[in-house]
């Protein structure tokens, strides 16, 4: 007995809902003329991955950071343009923005 058949045991009525991409707000992307680059870097030896390159305003730029640290459950920061996210999570970094509409290029490392 594998663990979906003791979920529909457990909860009979729960019908299971589809595994979600994530969707591009309109709001969050802007008309993106470049890529944006996703560096590695160490700082203080250790590692952090560092985007950079949007063409949006600083409000949205902070919301977008605010959703790749909930989506990547690490911490990180915005300061003077660049996202920085503790860890090198540049795979993941690069799946999720293009899954967001973005155009990405990795650099470094």
């Amino acid at each position: 007995m594998d663990l979906s058949e003791q979920l529909k045991k457990l909860f009979p009525d729960h019908v299971p809902s589809e595994d979600v991409a994530p969707k591009a707000d309109a709001a969050l992307i802007s008309k993106q003329t470049d890529p944006l680059s996703c560096i590695y870097e160490k700082r203080k030896g250790k590692p952090v991955t560092i985007i950079e390159g949007f063409e949006m305003n600083e409000s949205l730029q902070q919301e977008l950071a605010k959703k790749i640290k909930i989506y990547l459950g690490v911490g990180g920061t915005y300061k003077a343009g660049q996202i920085i996210i503790q860890g090198d999570y540049r795979p993941k970094i690069m799946a999720y923005l293009t899954d967001l509409g973005y155009k990405v290029k990795r650099v470094g490392g």
